[in-house]
C-alpha cells in the first residue's frame, strides 16, 4: 500500500512506551477483545488494524501499548515498530487507556492471527483486476462554484490497493461531512465514489479538507488515512463595490494641470488575481457637463485635473458619477457606481478694487482721533476669508503722520482717521493716495499679471478760531552768572496763529524754581531779581527752566518753557578733599591729595599743588609731585618721626583761583591706617562733660583695685597664706581693647599665656603689654596652696600640675607693698594717658 510505506518517526514514541510500561503496573478494567488477521511476517511501520478506542474509553488522553513491537495512534490505528514474525499461529498484547481527569483506566486485549484471505464475491466470468499503479494517494479534485447539478454530483472515485486482496469499505470525515456544513459530501461505502449534495459558494468555502479511510469488514485499516482536498472553482458572481457611496474631495482653484484630487477604491469578493477581480475605473458623467475638468486612472482610481485653470467664482462644486467594472472593463463584466463630490477651494486670484477712484472728506483743524471717511471695496473671492479681507495702506501724503487707516472687520471697509491735529494756517487741504490688498498673498500666476488698486482722497481742513500758539514750546536765553540785580533780557514770545502777531498777548510766570527772575506781562521780557549762582542749581550743568503762560484777549492760553542758560564765571577756587590722612611708615611712602572745582571745566583743572609753608624745615620734611590734573602726591623723608604733622597745601585752578588748606598727616608705625587713631597734640583741648565723668569713674575704679590688693597683701603676711574662703575667687582687672589670649586660674590650677613671650606671671596670671595700639592686661588671682615662686616664669608656659601647691610653704607667695607698687604704678599711668588721649 502506497500510503503505508511512508516513513513514520517511531524512536521517541517507543522510548515513551517502554517507560510507561514500567510505571503502569496497576490493574485495569478489560474491554472487548480485538482480533486482527495478519500475514506471518510484517515489515516495520506497517498497519495491523484499527481499534475503536472511544467504544472502550471515550475520554482517553493516554494510550500505551503493552508490546514494544507495536504502537497505537490516537485514532486507534495499530502499526508495527519493527519487523514482526509470527512463529506461532497466534500472538497477543494489551492496549492500556487512561483518563487523567477522572482517573479511569481501561485495557483492550489484541489477538494477532495468521490472515485468512477473504475475497469479495465475484461473478464466475469476471476477470480479476490487477493494477500496475497504486491509487491510494491524494487525487486533485475540484468542483464548480454555484454548480447547477444534477445533484448528487459525482466528483471522483477513491480506491485502495488493498481492495485486490480484501473486501474494503470506504468512509470520509471533515468539513462538509461531519462538520459544518454538514452532509455536503458523502462517499459510497463499497465503491468509493465521492458525491456533492448541493451548490457551494466559493466566497464562503474555498477548500474542503476531507479525510478518506479504507478498512476491511472486520475493522482492519487497510491504509493510512488519506487527505482529500476538494477545491471550489471561482465563478464571477460578485459585483465590485466602491468603499464609499459618496466621496468628498477638495481642490484649490489655482491648481495646475495634473493635480491629484483624490483616490476612489473598490473591492471584489471573487478570487484574487483573476479576471474576476481585475477592476477598471471610469467617469460616467460630470456635472456641470462642460468643460471636462477631471480624469481617473483606470487601474489605480486616482482622480486628477485635466484643465489648466479652475475658477471657483464660476463653478465652486463638481459632481462625478464613477463606474468600476471587473473583467478588466469588458462588456460582460460586472459593475457598480459611486458619486464623487469635488469642492473647489478659494484662492486669492481676485484683487480688491475701489468702487470709485476719488474720495473727499473734511475735518476741523486741531481735531484728532476722529473718523473722517469710510471707503468701500469689491472682492470676488470667498467672503470672510483671508482672500477677501482687505488691508488698506496710505501710500502718499501722510509724511507728517496726521492720518491712520484701518479695516472694519465686519464690513471690510477702510476707515480713515485723523490722529494728529492739522493746522489750517499751514495746509488748507491734504491729498492722500490709498492702496488696498488682501490679508493673503495673491496666487503666483495672478500676482504676475496684476498691480495694487489705488484711490485718491482729498481732505479739506476747516478753519477754527484758535488761541495763542506757544511755538516753539521751549525757547532759550543766556544770562551771565553773578549779573547785577535788575539785568533785563528778552523773554518768551507767543503769537496768534491766524494773524501771526504777538500783539495783545499777556505773559505770566507759572514756575520759577529759585525765584531769580520776574517777567514783564506785556512784552514777555525777563529781569533778574536776585544774583544768579550757577553752582546753586541742581544739577549744576543743566538749564534753569521757567514755565510761562501766554494769554490772548479772549482768555485762551498756551504754556511754554523759557530755558535760561546761566554762563559760568570763575567764582570758585578748587577745594582739597582730604582733611586728615594716615601714612603707615615704612610700608607707605606717600599719600595722594586730590581737589575739585565746582566751576565749569573751562575754569577748573589742571590744578597746581604747592606747600603753603616754604620754610626749610617743611621743604626738607615734605615734597609734592603731580599725579594728574586733579591730584598730587605728598611724600615724607625717611628720617621723619612717628607723630602727627600739620601740612598746609595750596591748590590753584588754570585761571589762578587758589585756596589753602592744612592737612593733618598722622605718620604712624602700623601696617594698615585703620590701626592708627588720630591723637590730639594740643594741650589746651577742652573735654566734654561725659569725658570728664568717664575719667573720674576710671580713677575711682583704680583706687578700689589698689585698696583691695593692699588689703590682700597685709592679710597674707599675717596668715602666711591666702584665706580658705577666698580660694575660689578670681579678680580680673582688664583694659583689653581687642580679643586677647588671657587665661584665668581656677582654685585647683591655673594656666598662663604671655604676649610676645615676655613678662612675668603671678600665680598663673601676668600683665602683658603691646606698644602702639596693642593690648595691656593686669590680672590677679588668689588661690590656696600656691606659691609665687612656683608660678613665676619668664617667657614660659606652665601646666596645671606645675602650679599646684601641695605641701609647699605658702611663705614664698608673700610680696611687699613696694613690689605691688612697682608693678602697678607704671600701668596705671599708661591707662591714665590713654584715657586722656582717647
Amino acid at each position: 500500500m502506497a500510503a503505508a510505506e511512508r516513513p513514520i518517526p517511531l524512536r521517541g514514541a517507543l522510548s515513551g512506551l517502554l517507560l510507561t510500561l514500567v510505571v503502569f503496573s496497576f490493574a485495569c478494567e478489560a474491554c472487548k477483545k480485538v482480533t486482527f488477521n495478519i500475514p506471518s511476517k510484517l515489515e516495520a511501520d506497517k498497519i495491523v488494524g484499527r481499534v475503536n478506542l472511544k467504544e472502550c474509553l471515550r475520554s482517553a488522553d493516554l494510550i500505551r501499548s503493552g508490546d514494544p513491537d507495536f504502537r497505537v495512534l490516537d485514532d486507534g490505528s495499530v502499526y508495527t515498530t519493527s519487523t514482526v514474525v509470527l512463529s506461532d499461529e497466534k500472538r497477543s498484547f494489551t492496549i492500556w487507556l487512561s483518563d487523567s481527569r477522572t482517573q479511569a483506566q481501561k485495557e483492550i486485549k489484541v489477538l494477532l492471527e495468521h490472515q485468512k484471505k477473504v475475497l469479495r464475491k465475484r461473478h464466475a466470468k469476471e476477470d480479476v483486476l490487477r493494477r500496475s499503479k497504486r491509487r491510494w494517494a491524494p487525487i486533485p479534485c475540484s468542483m464548480q462554484e454555484n454548480s447547477l447539478g444534477p445533484f448528487p454530483l459525482f466528483l471522483q472515485q477513491v480506491q485502495s490497493d488493498a481492495a485486490q486482496n480484501y473486501t474494503i469499505f470506504y468512509s470520509i470525515s471533515g468539513h462538509g461531512v461531519d462538520q459544518e456544513p454538514l452532509n455536503l459530501f458523502f462517499i459510497e461505502r463499497d465503491t468509493g465514489n465521492l458525491y456533492c449534495t448541493r451548490p457551494v459558494d466559493r466566497e464562503e468555502y474555498e477548500v474542503f479538507d476531507l479525510i478518506a479511510y479504507a478498512s476491511t469488514a472486520d475493522g482492519y485499516s487497510a491504509d493510512m488515512p488519506l487527505p482529500l482536498p476538494i477545491r471550489v472553482e471561482d465563478e464571477n458572481d460578485n459585483h465590485p463595490i466602491f468603499t464609499e457611496a459618496i466621496y468628498n474631495f477638495e481642490v484649490p482653484e489655482s491648481s495646475r494641470l495634473g493635480t491629484t484630487v483624490g483616490v476612489v477604491c473598490a473591492t471584489d469578493k471573487d478570487e484574487p488575481d483573476t479576471m474576476h477581480t481585475r477592476l477598471k475605473y471610469t467617469i460616467l458623467e460630470q456635472t456641470p457637463k462642460s468643460p471636462g475638468i477631471f480624469s481617473v486612472h483606470p487601474t489605480t482610481g486616482v482622480i486628477t485635473t485635466v484643465a489648466h485653470y479652475l475658477d471657483r467664482e464660476t463653478v465652486d462644486k463638481y459632481s462625478l458619477i464613477m463606474k468600476v467594472q471587473d473583467m478588466d472593463g469588458q462588456l460582460f463584466g460586472l459593475m457598480s457606481t459611486s458619486t464623487c463630490i469635488i469642492t473647489v477651494k478659494d484662492s486669492n486670484d481676485n484683487a480688491p478694487t475701489f468702487k470709485q477712484n476719488t474720495y473727499e472728506a473734511s475735518v476741523e483743524e486741531n481735531s484728532y482721533n476722529v473718523e473722517i471717511l469710510r471707503i468701500s471695496i469689491e472682492d470676488k473671492d470667498l467672503i470672510n476669508t483671508a482672500n477677501w479681507r482687505a488691508n488698506f495702506t496710505i501710500l502718499k501724503g501722510n509724511e507728517n503722520g496726521h492720518f491712520k487707516i484701518s479695516t472694519d472687520k465686519e464690513t471690510n471697509e477702510g476707515v480713515l482717521y485723523v490722529v494728529k491735529p492739522l493746522n489750517y494756517e499751514e495746509n488748507h487741504q491734504v491729498t492722500l493716495e490709498i492702496g488696498v490688498s488682501n490679508e493673503a498673498p495673491f496666487t503666483r500666476d495672478f500676482a504676475l499679471r496684476t498691480t495694487m488698486n489705488r484711490a485718491l482722497v482729498t481732505v479739506h481742513v476747516r478753519d477754527q478760531d484758535e488761541g495763542p500758539e506757544c511755538s516753539p514750546a521751549a525757547q532759550y536765553v543766556r544770562i551771565q552768572e553773578h549779573s547785577a540785580v535788575g539785568s533785563k533780557v528778552n523773554g518768551y514770545k507767543a503769537y496768534d496763529p491766524e494773524t501771526r502777531s504777538a500783539s495783545g498777548i499777556r505773559y505770566k510766570k507759572l514756575h520759577d524754581p529759585k525765584g531769580w527772575i520776574t517777567i514783564d506781562e506785556i512784552s514777555g521780557s525777563i529781569t533778574t531779581s536776585k544774583i544768579l549762582d550757577r553752582e546753586a542749581m541742581t544739577p549744576r550743568n543743566d538749564l534753569y527752566n521757567i514755565t510761562v503762560l501766554a494769554i490772548d484777549q479772549d482768555g485762551r492760553s498756551c504754556t511754554g518753557t523759557l530755558a535760561v542758560n546761566i554762563e559760568d564765571m570763575n567764582d570758585n577756587p578748587p577745594e582739597i578733599l582730604q582733611s586728615y590722612v594716615t601714612i603707615c611708615k615704612p610700608k607707605m611712602r606717600y599719600t595722594d591729595i586730590s581737589a575739585v572745582d565746582p566751576d565749569e571745566p573751562i575754569h577748573g583743572p589742571p590744578f597746581y599743588f604747592s606747600l603753603a609753608d616754604t620754610s626749610p624745615e617743611m621743604n626738607r620734611m615734605w615734597t609734592l609731585t603731580k599725579v594728574n590734573d586733579t591730584a598730587a602726591r605728598l611724600s615724607y623723608q625717611k628720617n621723619a618721626e612717628f607723630q602727627e604733622y600739620s601740612v598746609p597745601i595750596t591748590v590753584k585752578d588754570r585761571e589762578g583761583q587758589s585756596a589753602t588748606k592744612t592737612v593733618r598727616v598722622n605718620l604712624c608705625d602700623c601696617t594698615h591706617p585703620s590701626q592708627c587713631l588720630p591723637t590730639r597734640r594740643s594741650a589746651g583741648v577742652i573735654l566734654g562733660k561725659w569725658a570728664i565723668l568717664a575719667i573720674l569713674l576710671g580713677i575711682a575704679l583704680l583706687f578700689s583695685v589698689l585698696l583691695t590688693l593692699v588689703c590682700g597683701v597685709f592679710g597674707a603676711k599675717k596668715r602666711k597664706g591666702f584665706p580658705e574662703d577666698l580660694a575660689q575667687q578670681n579678680l580680673i582687672i582688664s583694659n583689653t581693647e581687642a580679643p586677647g589670649d588671657d587665661k584665668v586660674c581656677s582654685a585647683n590650677g591655673f594656666m598662663t599665656q604671655t604676649v610676645n613671650n615676655s613678662g612675668q606671671g603671678f600665680c598663673g596670671t601676668m600683665g602683658s603689654g603691646m606698644k602702639n595700639g596693642g593690648q595691656e592686661t593686669i590680672e590677679m588671682v588668689k588661690g590656696g596652696h600656691q606659691t609665687l615662686e612656683s608660678c613665676r616664669g619668664t617667657g614660659h608656659h606652665h601646666t596645671l600640675d606645675s602650679c599646684r601647691g601641695g605641701h609647699v610653704e605658702t611663705d614664698n607667695c608673700r610680696h611687699a607693698y613696694s613690689e605691688w607698687h612697682n608693678f602697678t604704678q607704671p600701668r596705671l599711668g599708661e591707662d591714665s594717658i590713654r584715657g586722656h588721649t582717647g
